[in-house]
């Protein structure tokens, strides 16, 4: 058996970086950026108030409270250069328009009195030079390096791109993942069971695996135990997609088609990797015939649960490596959590990775884990309660109390 470290290797060395694309900045989010973007021009781009109220000289409010003569108003939109201060005057101000020349300040409207004639308004307290004020080039200065390459796009830099005018940004594109479920004992079209027939549920899986991943999935459909089928459904995808995941197949049986199509068409290497579940994983490339490009295939076993392990462990840090992820960042999230339960297992070569429930101990400052069910690989309620896969090493159980690793599944 292959240690879990050397497949990993093995697969993301066969992950290439995929090419950039400009984007508009809505479908760009999650993606990573591979340009710096320096602004053209200050945000904001002039002087403007935080607050509703009034803009004023801050000199003529030092003997408040002082009635000032009202010499008009400024709404958010408008230039506000016909509406200049002058001695001894106010104008009338909305959050967000643009300071008036001759105001150095601005007093919230909490901190006045209208007069009676709505002409005049009375300055109950003085306020400083720059009082409620934001200048231009605040938040942002005219060349000012905004993002750098590398960015995982979130909604903030998303809202920072859009504030210095960009329209469109240059991000690795989000790789197209072609999914295929493959086995005559599989329906999908909700008809009653028939004998030896089984629900295909790995490519509505896997394709929210992929999709919840932040890239795009494309259904390829359900593919019977036939070779040229087989063969016909993988040279589809790989002139559409960037890569291919299918299920099933790939075990030693005789009817394992997929394994023989794809030592065929591809160049592939087969690996009883020492884990469990997920233990067969066939990984390897297709050459796009029109254009030449190697097309990476992840060939994950049939069972559904070691679809799910077998995704996480290799197929999405190797997609989040083609989307441009740092190294850092291919992986769940890891902690260390105490067993509140024994987490069983015997001694057999191979690394476990259990269903748990894992929750935050605010008492004793701990992540703990439980099982989430029955573990083996077909046990769906248990995978589908899980919020994390706990790494049993090989040996003896996880008794209670242990520490152990776990990968979180969810936040």
């Amino acid at each position: 058996m292959i240690p879990l470290d050397e497949a990993r290797r093995f697969v993301l060395d066969g992950c290439v970086r995929s090419r950039s694309e400009s984007l508009p900045l809505f479908d760009a989010l999650g993606c990573v950026t591979t340009a710096t973007v320096s602004a053209e021009g200050p945000v904001p781009p002039f002087a403007n108030t935080a607050m509703d109220g009034f803009a004023v000289r801050a000199e003529d409010t030092i003997d408040a409270p002082v009635a000032l003569r009202i010499a008009g108003t400024v709404r958010a939109g408008m230039s506000g250069l016909d509406n200049p201060v002058g001695v001894g005057e106010a104008v009338r101000i909305m959050t967000g328009a643009p300071v008036p020349p001759g105001a150095d300040a601005i007093v919230m409207v909490e901190l006045t009195e209208a007069g009676a004639d709505d002409e005049t308004v009375t300055v109950l307290q003085m306020v400083p030079v720059g009082n409620h004020i934001r200048p231009a080039g605040d938040d942002v200065l005219t060349g000012d390096e905004v993002l750098r390459p590398g960015i995982v796009l979130t909604p903030g830099h998303l809202g920072l791109l859009a504030t210095v005018g960009a329209t469109h940004v240059d991000v690795v594109r989000r790789p197209r993942v072609g999914v295929i479920s493959t086995g005559d004992e599989l329906v999908d079209d909700g008809s009653p069971l028939q004998p030896g027939q089984i629900r295909d549920s790995n490519r509505l899986t896997i394709r929210a695996l992929v999709a919840e991943s932040g890239f795009e999935a494309v259904d390829l459909g359900l593919v019977r135990d036939d070779e040229q089928a087989i063969a016909d459904a993988l040279l589809a995808g790989v002139e559409t997609c960037d890569a291919l995941v299918t299920t099933g197949g790939v075990s030693m049986g005789d009817f394992d088609f997929v394994k023989v199509v794809l030592d065929r068409i591809g160049d592939m290497r087969w690996m009883q990797i020492a884990i469990k579940p997920a233990k067969p994983l066939a990984f390897g490339t297709i050459t796009r015939v029109s254009d030449g490009t190697k097309v990476p295939v992840f060939g994950l076993p049939g069972n559904p649960v070691s679809s799910m392990v077998s995704y996480e462990l290799f197929c999405r840090p190797g997609l989040r490596k083609m989307a441009g992820f740092a190294d850092a960042e291919l992986d769940r999230p890891t902690v260390m959590a105490i067993a509140d339960e024994p987490l069983k297992r015997k001694p057999d070569g191979k690394v476990h990775f259990a269903r748990v429930r894992c929750w935050y101990d605010i008492d004793a400052g701990c992540y703990r884990v439980c099982s989430a069910g029955a573990q083996g690989s077909h046990h769906m309620a248990a995978m589908a309660a899980a919020d994390a896969l706990a790494e049993l090493p090989d040996g003896p159980t996880i008794e209670t109390g242990q520490a152990v690793r776990v990968r979180l599944l969810r936040p």
